[in-house]
């Protein structure tokens, strides 16, 4: 682990831990830390010997959201500026999201401590949120005057139901954890000693299956509450026929045919 570094990668039988390392400032989002946690991001999904992601942060915050002088510093920009260069920053921002989202493995968002903003929007851009019971969750964009830019309009709804994702963005308030798991927000709440074990556990779980299936399904499932049912069975289809040709399927085949022959020799 490169200590010195906004993002630390750690690799470990196939589960990457992937570390916002800002906790002096309860790792809240810089342009500097994007980057750098694009290029990590960029690694997990090609590098094809890791087999899921673990998302967590350094010290007591999960991730506190935007850098709040960053945000000073985008207000002090020429006023015929303002708009391109925050639009420009936008696209930064949903590529960080995209990549969480798209990524053809298992993600999880272990939730160490406070994600707010910005750091609860990426937790809910994994597939799955482990949340520590001492974090907490807040979409606490309109105490900024904004609206959630980090998937948050898109992702909560689909957790929580419409009606409860207005509330939580309409109000900006705090949710533990307990709450979050009521709610749909967290996926299951570990005691904060274990949380990163349990989530690696949970990772080697998830991974053991065929990498093939694993992102094919993914990339289906994450559009699945988009598209009419026929088009789901028909992108299904291509999808099966690609998992017919792959190493994985034919292997278990082959695998379970010598058992069974094993079977009725014996």
């Amino acid at each position: 682990m490169n200590t010195t570094s906004l993002i630390t990668l750690d690799v470990d039988a196939g589960i990457a831990t992937l570390t916002l390392n800002r906790p002096e400032k309860r790792n809240a989002m810089t342009d500097d830390m994007r980057t750098e946690l694009i290029a990590a991001l960029e690694h997990v999904t090609q590098d094809k010997a890791i087999r899921a992601l673990v998302l967590t942060g350094n010290g007591k915050g999960f991730c506190a959201g935007g850098d709040v002088a960053g945000m000073q510093r985008r207000m002090d920009a020429p006023a015929g500026e303002v708009a391109f260069n925050g639009w420009s920053r936008q696209q930064r921002v949903h590529h960080t999201v995209a990549l969480l989202h798209n990524m053809p493995k298992p993600t999880i968002a272990a939730v160490n401590g406070a994600a707010a903003g910005l750091g609860a929007d990426m937790a809910m851009s994994c597939d799955f949120v482990m949340a520590s019971e001492s974090a907490s969750f807040a979409w606490s964009y309109i105490h900024r005057g904004l609206i959630p830019d980090g998937g948050g309009m898109y992702f909560l709804p689909r957790r929580t139901g419409l009606s409860k994702a207005k509330e939580l963005i309409f109000s900006g308030r705090k949710v533990d954890a307990a709450e979050a798991l009521q709610l749909g927000i967290a996926d299951r709440v570990s005691e904060p000693e274990a949380l990163l074990t349990n989530a690696r556990a949970w990772a080697a779980e998830l991974s053991q299956g065929s990498a093939t299936a694993l992102a094919l399904g993914k990339s289906i499932l994450n559009q699945a509450f988009e598209l009419p049912a026929e088009q789901v069975f028909a992108q299904g289809s291509q999808a099966q026929g690609i998992c017919y040709t792959s190493a994985e399927h034919r292997e278990s085949v082959q695998a379970f045919l010598a058992k069974m022959a094993g079977k009725e020799q014996a």
